[in-house]
Order: C-alpha cells, then structure tokens, then sequence
C-alpha cells in the first residue's frame, strides 16, 4: 500500500483553521448526530403499519398508579393498616427496606369518565375528557427499582447502559421521514416534585451508528445553539465550506471503513439545513390562539405544555419518534399536595395533544404513549410513596390502539400484577408491531450476536390492538 504523504490535510485540521469552525458550530448545535431523511432497513416495514411515528410522553420519577388511574377502594378502607407481609416477604423495595410497612389509602378521589367509564382520578380532568381514545393499561411491571436503570430498562430493554433507544432503534430500522430535522428528537421539562436528572445516554444509539440516537432540542432560548450564522458569514459560503469538509470526509471514507464518517458528513450537512428549518419550527405565532390555548403553551417557556405542542409540530414534519419528558414525579413526601402541582403541569396538555392530533386526522397514524419508568408503593413512606415495580399503569392512543378500554389490572391493594401483566419488553413488542415491525426481525449484530430491543423476551399485546 502506498504510505499516506505527511502533507495529506486532516479533516481534523481543516475544521480547525477554517474561519467559522464549522465542525465546532455542528457538533454544538447537535449535540448528538443524526443524518438527512432516509429509508430504513430493507424489507421493513414487514407487518402492515398501523402507525407512523411514535410520541412517548415520558412521566420520569415514577408517577402514583395509586394517585391517578388504579381506583382501589378496598386500599382505602384499610388506610393506616399494617401492610400485608404475604405482599412485601422477599419483595424488592427501594427506601423502605427494613421499616415497618404501613397502608396509606389513594390520596385523590376517582370518577368515571366518558361513554368507556373508565376510572380515573379526579386530577386528571383533561385526561378524562379523552377516555374514550385512550387505552388505559394497570398490569405494567418492571424490572428495574432505581430511576437511572429503570429509564435504562424502560427506555433500551436492559439494565445495563449501552443498548440503543427504543427511539434509535425505531429511526433504524423504519428510517427518517423527514429532509431537514432529525429522525429522533428529545424534549425535557421539570416541575411540580423532585426533578431526577436524566441523562443523555437515555437517548444513545448504543452499539448501531450513532446516526440514530435522539438529538436534544432546548425548551428555553433557541432550540439549537448557533442556529443563526455569526456575523459576515452567509449562506452561499457556508454551504461552500460544508461541501469542502463533506469531500474531505469522503475521501477519507474510501480509505476508512468507517461508518460513523457517513454520519459525520451527514450530520454537517442537516445542521445546515436545521439552520432554516428550527426557526420556523419553534415559532408559535402562526398557530390559531385556541390551539395554543387548548395546550395552554406560550412557546419558549420550557414547560410541558410547549413541549406537547412542538411534538405535535415536529411529528407534522415527519419526525419519527419524539419522547418528551417530564421531570417532577418523584413523590417520597407530600404526596397528596405535590401530585396535584404535577399532574396540573401535565393533564391539560396530554389531552390537547390527543385532540389536536384527532382533530388534524393525525391521530390514527401516530401511537402516543403516556408512561413513568414505574409506579408508587401502596406502602407510605413518611407523607409520600417510595419506587414500585410490580405494578403500575400507563396510557395509549392512536395508532392502531382500542379506544377506551382498560386492560390488566393489580390486586386489591395495588401492589401486584395480577391480571393480564404487561412487561416492559411487551410494551416495545406491541410498540415496534404497530409500527409494522416484528421485534424479533429487527436485529443488529454486534460483537458476534444478534441484538434486538426486545432482547430474547417480548410479546405482542394483541388485546389492546384495535
């Protein structure tokens, strides 16, 4: 082979002695990598799709079935009880390990609500008014008891970092929908209890090219940092410098099987084109008032309600898989007046959401999931609730999703799975079918094995499919 000449420019050098640095200003302004619209893995999708992208609405800290949508009358008869040792010998707890157990009974009242009379609490009155499009799922069970693995479990299928995303895996397999935003977009809010910090690792792309992981947008200030070009540098001789960088990289990649240097020369040339895009994106001013008034969104604010917003805006562009968070569900103490903060934060906007999204006939190709990492403890721990695995409820809609039903249920006191149990890894199966995907085809080899999100579990949970 003939040796490289000393003289051979590297892309490294380049980037640092061109004018504006534009690996510095794309890597900034991303975060993450991600890469222009693409098709998926070929021969998917392999079922018939119910659903083209997926809107996780993330509840992170572990929001209280017992609080909101698991009504047990028979937990509140025997508030204050010593709690049952036949519930909790042997059982996983996490902060009550060792104490004496006591009952604490729902600290909200229920009701029925819509035609489906689905139960749910009184703090969820928004929510209420679209139990007839939602499927309320009570038999949830994870495997994972601390916030950072469950986010890990719930979000990649282990408990050990290192797994793609199910968002990643999703932009995998099926590809981008869209020319000039990322394939998976992230949004985070914060309020109402204890905010547990979540890491961006929630969001990687593991072991596939790191094409696919989420790309973080801001919620406050600009959604992108650097979005706009500094002074003196327009358009024309930006896209000149990015197509001397993208034939630096391609050179290199005829002599480097690498496939992050494809990443690389796509990830340049979507920041340039997020440059037009975001602005207009997070620029609320050309929706109808009563829409943002349905969200109850400013724009820029940071809250939940702008985040629902942006993820009705971004799935309209042909985003893939948008998960926005919300932090403040970690209720150890003062539960019955934080869950009424938090879940104000939420309730409206979830349900606008879900109507926006019917009212746009949007809603029948878009799966929107609403879930905590886990759930609370019947058990009280002080004035509040500690970390619960066993069992616990989330929501679903669209997407091939049987409105206004409930499935599964917990025993009498809430602690247990009893009827119908959903896994994490059932949730991704169900999630990857509507998408038109069979979880154990889509696979990724990686150190001599067939990796998938469902790892060797997963089952499709057909009772809940329309």
């Amino acid at each position: 082979m003939k040796p490289m000449s000393n003289n051979r420019q590297t892309r490294r050098a380049f980037l640092g002695r061109a004018s504006m640095g534009l690996g510095s200003l794309a890597l900034a302004s991303l975060g993450n990598p991600t890469f222009a619209a693409e098709s998926g893995i070929a021969g998917f999708p392999d079922l018939a799709p119910k659903a083209k992208r997926v809107i996780f609405l993330c509840m992170a800290g572990g929001p209280s079935h017992i609080e909101l949508f698991d009504h047990k009358p028979t937990l509140a008869k025997r508030d204050g009880e010593a709690m049952p040792g036949s519930f909790t010998k042997g059982e996983q707890i996490a902060q009550l390990q060792g104490r004496e157990l006591r009952i604490m009974g729902p600290q909200h009242p229920f009701r029925r609500y819509g035609a489906s009379g689905q139960h749910m609490s009184t703090l969820l009155p928004h929510i209420g008014e679209i139990a007839d499009d939602i499927c309320i799922v009570r038999s949830m069970q994870t495997e994972q008891i601390n916030h950072d693995t469950a986010h890990t479990f719930m979000n990649t299928g282990f408990r050990i970092p290192g797994r793609p995303s199910m968002g990643a895996w999703t932009v995998y397999g099926l590809g981008s929908q869209s020319e000039d935003l990322p394939g998976f977009v992230v949004l985070t809010s914060e309020g109402g209890a204890q905010g547990q910090p979540i890491a961006a690792r929630q969001w990687h792309s593991g072991f596939l090219p790191s094409k696919y992981q989420g790309v973080k947008l801001n919620s406050v200030g600009d959604a992108v940092p650097y979005v706009g070009n500094p002074p003196g540098v327009d358009r024309e001789s930006q896209s000149e410098l990015i197509d001397a960088v993208g034939a630096l990289n391609r050179a290199q990649g005829e002599m480097v099987d690498d496939p992050e240097i494809a990443t690389r020369i796509s990830q340049y040339e979507l920041a340039f084109r997020m440059q037009m895009s975001v602005p207009d994106l997070v620029d609320f001013s050309n929706e109808p008032e009563n829409i943002r008034e349905m969200y109850g969104a400013e724009g820029g604010d940071g809250t939940f309600a702008s985040n629902c917003l942006l993820a009705r805006r971004l799935a309209e562009r042909g985003v893939r898989f948008v998960h926005v968070y919300h932090r403040g569900w970690d209720h150890h103490g003062e539960i019955k007046e934080g869950i009424v903060e938090t879940s104000g934060l939420v309730d409206q906007a979830s349900a606008a959401l879900v109507k926006d999204l019917k009212q746009r006939g949007m809603l029948d190709d878009t799966l929107v999931v609403w879930c905590g990492e886990f759930g609370r403890t019947p058990m009280a721990q002080g004035s509040g609730r500690d970390h619960h695995i066993k069992g616990f409820s989330m929501w679903m809609a669209g997407g091939g999703i049987n409105p206004g039903i409930s499935y599964g249920a917990t025993d009498e006191l809430g602690y247990n799975a009893v009827e119908d149990i959903v896994p994490v890894h059932d949730l991704h199966a169900t999630m990857l079918h509507l998408l038109g995907v069979d979880h154990t085809k889509l696979t990724y080899r990686f150190q001599g094995r067939d990796f998938r999100l469902t790892d060797v579990h997963g089952n499709v949970v057909k009772a809940v499919l329309a």
